[in-house]
């Protein structure tokens, strides 16, 4: 059942990021970008025997798959928006989306290192002129990707630091965020290739290539684990900071001799926080007077409140 006939005074559960549609059509593009670049250079990767290339190829590929996921969220999260059957509506299927992309990078990262490592133990010969300029196209598509996707994930990061939250960026779309460290990851492998194929063309380094093969997936290992702690907390509406449950405790608390018997604050969406309030107060007022009070805390969308009447004896202070 959808919600579009809602009336006014109903709540609405649209948590989606204030750049959703823009977002996703960046992901788009940047998918686009990726497939041609994949194919280009698993091909060159196979034909001219570089490890560091092939790598490279195959970290793409993982990359499409990525952003393939992530397309696919925005839009099932665009259609479904309004959908009652999604009880805090749909702004999370990003950050599950994200959480699946930190496992395909695991897993890709994994098998980068396996195949490097037997090309240390087995070298091949290697095309180092063909396979340094494929790399180069390569680390441009990737520098391109990075600047379509970044000007917003900046955003995010900023005003996630904005109020003093550094470890909680609930502002942020993890989505994007997702895509975006895809790419970097992408950009990274591309930087390997190129030292590694240069100074296998320069000096004849050739265990320089599946070398760094290795240091490569260490690091998009760290990246993926990063990635998959964030959106595993929002996945298991953890609170997004103490700071935050903090502020709101204080802001029913300063009035009267409110107290908050029981509090839970989670995040839906990109910028958006719930909250299940319960007051314990002498002085009982309509729930939407204390909402009133929480009006000051930034990405509150939804608030719950229940007001219990203390009758026998005056709340203690915390």
């Amino acid at each position: 059942m959808h919600n579009d006939s809602l009336a006014p005074w109903q709540k609405r559960h649209s948590f989606l990021a204030a750049q959703h549609g823009r977002n996703a059509r960046r992901t788009k593009l940047v998918l686009g970008l990726t497939v041609v670049m994949m194919v280009a250079e698993i091909a060159a990767g196979s034909l001219y025997g570089s490890m560091a290339l092939l790598a490279d190829g195959w970290h793409m590929g993982s990359h499409a798959a990525a952003l393939g996921i992530a397309a696919f969220a925005y839009s099932f999260a665009h259609r479904h928006a309004e959908n009652s059957t999604y009880t805090f509506g749909t702004g999370k299927v990003g950050d599950l989306a994200a959480f699946s992309s930190a496992l395909l990078l695991l897993v890709i990262a994994g098998l980068m290192a396996f195949e490097s490592a037997q090309r240390l133990v087995s070298p091949v010969d290697i095309e180092f002129k063909d396979a340094l300029i494929v790399a180069v196209i390569g680390l441009v598509v990737n520098l391109v990707s990075a600047w379509l996707l970044k000007e917003d994930h900046a955003h995010d990061h900023s005003h996630g630091h904005e109020h003093g939250h550094k470890h909680e960026h609930h502002h942020q779309d993890h989505n994007l965020r997702a895509a975006y460290v895809h790419v970097l990851t992408d950009a990274l492998t591309s930087v390997l290739s190129i030292a590694a194929l240069a100074a296998g063309l320069l000096w004849g380094w050739t265990w320089l290539d599946p070398a760094m093969g290795i240091v490569g997936a260490a690091i998009i290992l760290h990246w993926a684990w990063g990635l998959m702690k964030t959106t595993g907390r929002v996945l298991l509406d953890a609170a997004p900071s103490g700071a935050i449950t903090e502020s709101v405790r204080t802001a029913i608390e300063a009035e009267a001799d409110n107290r908050v018997a029981d509090l839970h604050v989670w995040r839906v969406g990109p910028g958006h926080l719930a909250a299940v309030v319960t007051v314990v107060t002498h002085h009982a007022r309509t729930p939407a007077h204390y909402k009133t009070l929480l009006a000051g805390i930034p990405s509150l969308s939804h608030i719950t409140v229940e007001v219990e009447r203390c009758c026998d004896q005056k709340p203690h202070a915390a």
